[in-house]
């Protein structure tokens, strides 16, 4: 019957010296072989369904021809039973005749679906009947549905059409009609789908990864969804090592030609591209804003500074203007820039943000950034914690501090030198980074 050693000895009857003396067992059993059940298999509907087993004398054959009744050819009840043997316990299976019918109503021969049946895997024909109906309603109409299950019915039977709704799911979600999920699917790829949807999947996290505009994720994968389908790619930060570009450069390089991601699938060489001329430009650009705002060309600090700036140069002067707008002098912001260089890594809506907290919520003079300017370095959040600790330790009767000791001391220093020389200092302290963290 097909059944291993270990299973054996789990389903012998205790009660019995040999299996012929159980009629109905027997009757059943030979039931099974003259329908055309091969023999090897018998033993896992004895293991799924073994009140087959106990049938009167005739109750099995006749459930095998009300399948039969329904339309199916002898193989096809055959492969039908032994994928889900409990088909043969209780009344016909209502969503397997509902599937069915759908099938006859879209001029569908199961006999393309019964090709794709295994008899070692189990279906779950409710999810195949759900898929079947969905994709009887995009696909606008019967003729689509009828050559649709002729060339791809995996669609239906891989995973009992799980992986397939998964699939429809991606393309609606990204915007695709019901027009263009039937045209897709009638070009579906010869492939495992789930290998298909996996591709797919990682292709959209890819696009993610490196910061590409959602508008633009849900033009490619709705106008190319074969192209990374069939894409195995190597992953975004070795792509943008090999390519040598940034996030930036490498999203308009996909967005110029889609069909350019065939060339970073796995096992593939990746060549740089051809230098932009950008890093030079903006190079340029640094160098003239530095020499705008009164730094002498070549100097150490202007090779500092140099060195220091992280991104583009056209974006330096808005940011110095942050300081200016906000009631510094110029030759304070150079100056602040020439002893911490770094304020102006940061965006300009980020140094906005930044100096409106330290002015208008902690109440601290504009000029303090010309004494200490790398506290528009530290985040908010962390001056927002320590300087909310200091005013409970100043109402304590702490000393004054200056807001660069702080801010730049590290926090287990902060807590030693300051905190833990008042009484409640430490839970104090333990509250304020709980409500910090709400």
């Amino acid at each position: 019957m097909g059944l291993t050693p270990s299973e054996i000895n789990q389903v012998l009857p205790r009660n019995l010296m040999f299996l012929k003396d159980d009629d109905l067992l027997i009757d059943n059993y030979h039931a099974l072989c003259n329908y055309g059940v091969p023999r090897s298999m018998i033993g896992k509907i004895y293991m799924e369904a073994r009140d087959v087993f106990s049938y009167d004398h005739g109750v099995l054959y006749s459930k095998l021809l009300a399948y039969e009744d329904l339309g199916l050819n002898h193989n096809s009840v055959v492969k039908v039973i032994m994928s889900n043997p409990s088909f043969l316990i209780g009344s016909v299976n209502g969503d397997f005749v509902k599937l069915l019918d759908l099938l006859k109503s879209s001029e569908i021969d199961f006999k393309w679906i019964e090709e794709r049946l295994s008899y070692k895997n189990s279906y779950n024909w409710s999810r195949m009947l759900q898929f079947l109906s969905f994709i009887s309603e995009i696909a606008c109409s019967k003729e689509n549905l009828k050559n649709l299950m002729r060339r791809h019915p995996q669609l239906l039977v891989e995973d009992s059409g799980r992986t397939a709704i998964n699939l429809v799911g991606i393309l609606l979600k990204m915007g695709s009609t019901g027009k263009e999920i039937s045209s897709f699917l009638l070009q579906f790829p010869r492939v495992q789908i789930g290998t298909f949807v996996k591709n797919l999947r990682q292709g959209l996290l890819f696009l993610i990864e490196i910061e590409m505009d959602a508008n633009d994720i849900n033009k490619i994968v709705c106008e190319h969804p074969l192209l990374l389908g069939f894409c195995s790619l190597k992953k975004p930060t070795s792509i943008l090592s090999m390519l040598k570009v940034g996030k930036k450069r490498l999203c308009n390089h996909i967005k110029e030609d889609p069909n350019r991601l065939k060339k970073w699938a796995m096992g593939s060489k990746v060549e740089p591209l051809p230098n932009s001329g950008d890093n030079q430009k903006s190079f340029m650009q640094k160098t003239e804003f530095l020499l705008n705002v009164g730094f002498i060309e070549n100097s150490d600090k202007f090779n500092k500074a140099l060195k220091v700036f992280r991104g583009k140069g056209g974006e330096l002067q808005e940011r110095f203007d942050c300081f200016v707008e906000a009631g510094l002098d110029r030759k304070d912001v150079t100056e602040i820039i020439k002893v911490a260089p770094q304020v102006l890594n940061q965006t300009k809506h980020m140094i906005e943000q930044k100096i409106d907290f330290l002015v208008n919520e902690m109440c601290y003079p504009i000029s303090s950034l010309v004494a200490f300017p790398q506290c528009i370095c530290y985040t908010v959040e962390r001056a927002k914690l320590r300087l909310a600790m200091y005013t409970w330790l100043k109402d304590e009767g702490a000393p004054e501090l200056a807001l660069s000791t702080i801010l730049s001391c590290s926090e287990n220093a902060f807590v030693t030198r300051y905190i833990k020389n008042h009484p409640g200092g430490l839970e104090v302290w333990e509250n304020l980074k709980k409500q910090d963290s709400v």
